[in-house]
């Protein structure tokens, strides 16, 4: 595959199978990286309550962070497959390159954000002390993982774009294997180590992620399918820098803009106590669990269409989407009918505290809704990055999200309209309390609204003829 470029589906059955071949390493990998938070919220959960609501507090605002911040380096994606697609190969090194050294500047300002943990707890109230005290160690240690977690995501985004998916499935399954042994040994203090509880399980995140890089990078320099690439870090290069930013950034306020939603949320609910709080995390990390085939489907889809507009094809980038976005739908009905099926053995899996079981049994009525539109927004969105529309996707999600999801949440939850949606809360999820319910059922219709204007704008733009990659067009 060193000459030819990447060969094109010649219809639907073949444009469904390449998104598929190409979906499933993606869906693989990340299930394995999202293995990392199941165990630490299994593992913590079964430690004590104090150390699973520690765990809720502290993921949520390193997942803020992170997530944040791996936005803006999937920036590279669309670029580089994009480039991909027009057999510019030496310019796909370059731009990996550029995006290394950005995900080094992204990581000191990622670390100065988790520096100060009081000052997003403050949201939560009166946080027990023993709690605040986990939350604040457990990310110390998530500062020391944070660089080698974002030059990860540059070697992700590189073998997205050229449809190499595999190389980052089999270092994330392998990194389960060393997660699961350094938690057991962090968290419930094996072989005369203390037991450090949440902050063991950062502790492990810290390690799995350097030992990650390392073996990306022996992957990138020994495989001889990367040296038509030329990949190289180089110096820094403002003009390729820029082109990074001016994507990435929007891309990046996206997913700050979806994460911050679930953040704020974690430190909303706390208000209601440790068992509100982790019956949240449960839901919070299932839906996080279901959102991995939606998000494989869509950075493979998302992918596929960069490299059809990059060569030049706009009727297969078309397809392309058409075809991906099927595909989505039907994987999402069908995650969410396991989910409903296996409801309560998935809740005892997480924690053995009858209280925080029946919250997240109750929460998890709401979930179904919540998916099928959180899987249609997720794969719209791709679609519109591989176009390189970026602003007008954010400004969307940010009126939907934030301004009905959170503060209209917040609103009818803890704020001057409380209880008023009591009776609805009770009747789709009995169980849950009245503030996390109404702050699920919030974020639910929120996404319905975001997903649904996003569709309106990827029709509008897909029925557009997209511009030369040559000639980048203003993002809008």
């Amino acid at each position: 595959m060193t000459d030819a470029g990447p060969a094109p589906p010649s219809g639907w059955g073949a444009t469904l199978r390449r998104i598929l071949q190409q979906g499933w390493p993606v869906l693989v990998g990340q299930w394995a990286s999202m293995a990392f938070g199941v165990l630490d919220t299994a593992m913590t959960g079964h430690a004590s309550p104090v150390a699973l609501a520690a765990m809720a507090l502290a993921v949520s605002i390193y997942v803020t962070v992170f997530i944040g911040l791996t936005g803006v380096l999937h920036a590279l994606i669309p670029i580089a497959a994009q480039h991909f697609g027009g057999r510019r190969l030496a310019e796909i090194g370059r731009a990996w390159g550029q995006a290394v050294w950005l995900s080094l500047g992204l990581s000191i300002v990622g670390g100065l954000a988790m520096l100060f943990p009081d000052t997003w707890l403050s949201m939560s109230g009166d946080v027990d002390p023993a709690v605040r005290a986990q939350v604040r160690g457990y990310l110390a240690m998530l500062i020391v993982a944070l660089p080698a977690a974002l030059v990860f995501r540059t070697v992700y985004a590189l073998n997205t774009a050229v449809s190499r998916p595999k190389v980052v499935m089999m270092i994330n399954i392998a990194g389960i294997g060393f997660k699961a042994l350094f938690n057991w040994l962090f968290i419930y203090g094996k072989f005369g180590l203390p037991a450090l509880g949440a902050v063991g399980a950062g502790l492990s995140t810290a390690l799995v992620f350097w030992i990650s890089v390392g073996l990306s990078v022996l992957i990138l320099r020994r495989d001889p399918f990367y040296r038509q690439f030329g990949l190289r870090i180089g110096r820094p290069d403002r003009k390729m820098l820029g082109e990074l930013l001016r994507l990435g950034l929007p891309m990046g306020g996206s997913y700050l803009i979806e994460v911050t939603s679930f953040t704020f949320m974690a430190l909303l609910v706390a208000r209601e106590g440790i068992y509100a709080t982790g019956g949240h995390q449960i839901m919070a990390n299932l839906v996080a669990l279901c959102f991995m085939m939606p998000l494989a489907l869509g950075v493979s889809t998302g992918a596929l269409t960069a490299q059809a507009i990059g060569s030049g094809d706009p009727l297969r980038a078309r397809r392309t989407g058409s075809a991906g976005l099927m595909v989505s739908t039907a994987g999402a009905l069908l995650t969410i009918a396991i989910v409903i099926l296996a409801r309560g053995p998935i809740v005892q899996a997480y924690t053995s505290d009858a209280e925080v079981g029946v919250v997240a049994l109750g929460l998890l009525g709401m979930l179904a809704f919540f998916h099928l539109f959180d899987s249609l927004q997720c794969m719209t969105s791709y679609l519109l990055r591989a176009y390189k529309m970026a602003v007008g996707p954010m400004l969307i999600q940010a009126g939907a999200l934030w301004g009905i999801g959170l503060l209209g949440g917040w609103w009818l939850a803890f704020g001057p309209g409380a209880g008023a949606l009591g009776g609805l809360v009770a009747a789709l999820m009995p169980g849950a309390p009245t503030g996390a319910g109404t702050m699920w059922l919030m974020a639910t219709c929120s996404m319905a609204i975001s997903s649904l204007m996003l569709q309106c704008f990827y029709w509008r733009v897909a029925a557009r003829r997209p511009a030369a990659p040559e000639s980048p067009r203003p993002l809008r």
